[in-house]
């Protein structure tokens, strides 16, 4: 029987594992039915006060299961702190204009935008979002005289020191983020294998064998799927991740490019290398690189010298290998083929440029490793305003610009600010026009149903409703069955706190509706005749709010989250696809007689950056929005994925030519530029149609073939001018050709994207 127990617990902990990744949800849940439960008896039946009681009770809900700060325990300390004193401020409000309705509804709508949209300026606000709000929705929808505000007070400031010691004592928060040391793991097999491969183009006695190689590659490539798959289960809070998680976040996008260009560009196995000592050269800088990078991200407050040295030195590395790479270009004779097919010209510079593929997208993760760990080396103070690590502008300067970023009517943080704060307003003056006795709960259902984006919430106020009555059925059930054995409540408050905290992130939303219930049923009914008649009132009240909330997010947001990420990957996509056109444009420019400013290339980027950003909102909402996704998250990642590649694309052209310097008097290529703009329009046509079709019912394009034709063009082109008065290949024609290949590697990309957009991703939902 013993055996059979141990067998029962550990199915139930594996399941619990499976449905709640790194037991996020069950820490929470278990320190709240530790605390709440204790603070609440400790208010009314020691103390003897009722208003300390709810205070206390509901104040320590929020503090411990509607937020989960990250970062140090000091930091976390801190911010709950932080918590504390908002809380404070916001109950003298809410106390103080509850007793009009006209300016308990204006405050709230002026609150309710405040602390909906403060999210946008810091991870640490955005994050405490829904503890802030019922800070002041508990005292504006109870109006009693200003009195009993010491004892609201007194009941919050004991929810808020029994919180801080309970995250400190009762099973603490892992400092580490979730996808930190999956990410080094991807990061030391990228460097492993790049060492192997870098050992094999040398060649000789010591080469690698092609089993060795494989192996290399196999854990390479099985690292990268076990970073997506820990990515695609970590569970994230509505809009929470910190700078430093947020940056981590781009890395599993940057590291999986990295893993489809190492596949791309190993060489070949068969024996038969090619002698290319600055492809070798470049490739072992980048494993260094990438070493130092996995060791920051194990130990985030070390020093990230090695990291910067590194990088400085895979530069020097690679602009050598640019120097240099004129030596390789056949200039007299056809050459030889290659395993990637090119035109024997090209092909003679495919080492070189895959090796200055793999540099530049080394040098962008150990770029954002930097800033994962220069985030987590700020202040409190810089957390809090949202402080970006090296900004040039002070935090307050700093959070004013991204607050004025997102007044726009494309932002999803302004609609989500408006729908939210609308919503509530409405709740309030609801609540008090038709006179619902407990109008907290219109509050609470109309808070709870916003969570969630819009033509989703039709459904999920119908869950919200279908749970709350399946909760009341057994509050019944339970009350009935109790009768006058009302400390039995006692024993059940902590049980239905845990059920209500896990309920959410493991079953479902209506399931954590229907034990959130339960627990106001008893919550309420301890220390009185338990009256069953309280369920049918829940069921009123919270059924008014999630008619308001319906109302309210259909009006300001029609369409729910999946289109919002829809109308966020087109804009992303078309305005990626015009900064890849803008970078070769300027790259032809830079092939004439007269060249052009880049100014146009770099605010083109600056736009593409902006759009990105955005998605990345979009993306964090759609992540966090309860209930099925009606897209599978694989497809929804690989298209969010591929801004990566072209944006990296674009990134990398851009710099190639900048890296030019003072252009020498020249032929100007006509010819050549005449190719490269006829190849960009087709590439940057292709995801203008792509971003076109985003969110419609159309058929997408398929992917453009390789075009042996237009290489041999832009080779016949160049032929004439491959060489100066020396006999020397010049650099230009060295950077057209590798220019041609970034084309080809942004063209590489649309089949994995034509194949999610395909199977569901953009159409109407």
């Amino acid at each position: 029987m013993e055996t059979l127990g141990r067998i029962r617990g550990g199915r139930a902990l594996s399941w619990l594992r499976d449905h709640d990744p790194e037991l996020a949800a069950t820490r929470r849940a278990g320190r709240t039915a530790v605390v709440m439960p204790a603070l609440f008896a400790l208010c009314s039946q020691v103390i003897g006060s009722p208003t300390m009681a709810t205070f206390a009770a509901f104040g320590s809900f929020s503090m411990l299961l509607f937020v989960d700060f990250t970062g140090p325990m000091v930091q976390r300390l801190r911010a709950h702190i932080g918590l504390a004193v908002a809380w404070a401020a916001l109950i003298c409000l809410g106390t103080l204009v509850a007793d009009e309705t006209w300016l308990a509804v204006a405050v709230m709508v002026v609150i309710g935008f405040l602390v909906l949209f403060s999210g946008v300026v810091s991870s640490v606000l955005a994050g405490a979002s829904t503890a802030l709000l019922l800070a002041f929705v508990l005292p504006v929808t109870s109006p009693v005289p200003f009195s009993e505000l010491p004892d609201r007070l007194a009941g919050a400031g004991l929810a808020a020191a029994a919180s801080m010691l309970a995250i400190g004592l009762l099973w603490p928060r892992p400092a580490a983020d979730p996808l930190s040391a999956p990410a080094a793991r991807v990061c030391r097999a990228a460097a492993g294998q790049l060492r192997t491969d870098a050992s094999l183009l040398a060649g000789g006695p010591d080469a690698p064998n092609p089993a060795l190689c494989r192996a290399k590659a196999d854990e390479a490539s099985t690292a990268a799927a076990d970073l997506r798959s820990v990515f695609d289960g970590t569970p994230y809070r509505p809009t929470g991740l910190s700078t430093g998680s947020r940056a981590v976040v781009r890395l599993v996008d940057e590291l999986t490019w990295l893993s489809g260009v190492l596949a791309d560009s190993a060489p070949s196995r068969d024996g038969h290398t090619v002698c290319d000592a600055d492809a070798r050269s470049v490739r072992r800088a980048a494993a260094t690189v990438l070493d130092e990078a996995a060791a920051l991200l194990d130990a985030p407050h070390g020093s990230p010298d090695g990291l910067q040295n590194a990088s400085e030195c895979l530069r020097t590395a690679m602009a050598d290998m640019e120097r240099n790479a004129t030596a390789r270009l056949p200039v007299h004779r056809g050459g030889a083929g290659t395993p990637s097919q090119a035109h024997p010209v090209i092909g003679a510079l495919d080492l070189s440029f895959r090796a200055q593929e793999l540099g530049f997208a080394t040098l962008q993760i150990a770029g954002n490793v930097d800033r994962a760990a220069a985030a987590e080396r700020r202040s409190w103070f810089e957390r809090l305003l949202g402080g970006e690590p090296g900004a040039a502008t002070e935090p307050l300067v700093s959070a004013r610009e991204r607050a004025a970023a997102h007044l726009r009517p494309q932002s999803v943080w302004l609609h989500n600010s408006l729908r939210g704060a609308t919503g509530l307003g409405i709740a309030v003056a609801l609540a008090n026009v038709t006179g619902v006795q407990h109008s907290f709960w219109v509050l609470l259902g109309t808070l709870s149903v916003l969570r969630s984006n819009a033509l989703n919430t039709g459904q999920n106020a119908v869950r919200a409703l279908g749970g709350t009555v399946a909760g009341s059925i057994v509050g019944v059930v339970l009350l009935q069955l109790i009768g006058d054995h009302g400390t039995v409540l006692w024993f059940l408050l902590p049980l239905a706190v845990l059920l209500a905290g896990i309920a959410p992130a493991a079953i479902s939303f209506a399931a954590g509706q229907a034990a959130f219930t339960i627990t106001l049923v008893i919550l309420f009914n301890i220390g009185q005749d338990p009256d069953w008649h309280i369920v049918l009132l829940r069921i009123q009240d919270i059924g008014i709010g999630c008619a308001v909330s319906v109302l309210v997010g259909l009006f300001f947001w029609p369409r729910g989250a999946t289109a919002a990420v829809d109308r966020a990957l087109a804009e992303a996509y078309r305005d990626s696809a015009g900064y890849l056109a803008g970078a070769v444009e300027y790259a032809v420019s830079r092939c004439g007689t007269t060249p052009a400013s880049a100014d146009a290339a770099l605010q083109e980027r600056l736009e593409a950056a902006a759009a990105s950003r955005r998605l990345d909102d979009a993306f964090r909402s759609y992540l966090a929005e309860r209930g099925p996704k009606p897209v599978p998250l694989a497809e929804m990642t690989t298209l969010v994925t591929g801004i990566v590649g072209l944006r990296l694309a674009a990134d990398a052209v851009l710099g190639l030519w900048q890296r030019a310097g003072e252009q020498q008097t020249e032929p100007d290529r006509t010819d050549a530029r005449r190719v490269l703009v006829g190849a960009v329009g087709r590439v940057s046509g292709w995801y203008r149609d792509l971003a076109a079709g985003l969110g419609e019912n159309v058929p997408v394009r398929d992917p453009l073939p390789r075009n042996p034709m237009a290489e041999a063009e832009l080779v016949e082109s160049l032929r004439r001018e491959l060489s100066d008065e020396h006999g020397q290949a010049t650099d230009t024609a060295v950077r057209i050709i590798w220019t041609a290949d970034h084309l080809d590697a942004a063209r590489r990309l649309q089949p994995s994207l034509a194949a999610a957009a395909g199977a569901g991703v953009g159409k109407p939902s």
